[in-house]
């Protein structure tokens, strides 16, 4: 499966973006998605995730209550609408897909997009 990133940007410290990943799988809803997220010098991160049917998301404590995972899956797209922003949030922003059994927790990611770049100003 191939996966597109898009709707990054430079944005103020309490400002909101909204990230955007299309899918080519054929059977979108086959893959539990997620967003990880990768900061200069630090390792990569899990910060949310959710079920292939929509109906089951997790957060990492860093990001809970400021960002919302969703999915449509008519449109083979992920979303993660991300509020609050501060700049610790400053990351390249990955998307991945599982075809893994997974219903809580961080996801495990078998596909990687490209990322998007993220930028917080303070």
């Amino acid at each position: 499966v191939q996966l597109v990133e898009s709707g990054g940007g430079l944005v103020q410290a309490g400002g909101s973006l909204r990230l955007s990943c299309a899918a080519s799988a054929r059977t979108f809803t086959s893959y539990n998605m997620g967003w990880f997220r990768q900061a200069p010098g630090k390792e990569r991160e899990f910060v949310a995730a959710i079920r292939w049917t929509g109906g089951s998301t997790y957060y990492a404590d860093s990001v809970k209550g400021r960002f919302t995972i969703s999915r449509d899956n008519a449109k083979n797209t992920v979303y993660l609408q991300m509020n609050s922003l501060k700049p610790e949030d400053t990351a390249l922003y990955y998307c991945a897909a599982s075809i893994q059994y997974w219903q809580y927790g961080p996801l495990k990611a078998d596909y990687w997009g490209q990322g998007t770049q993220v930028t917080v100003s303070s």
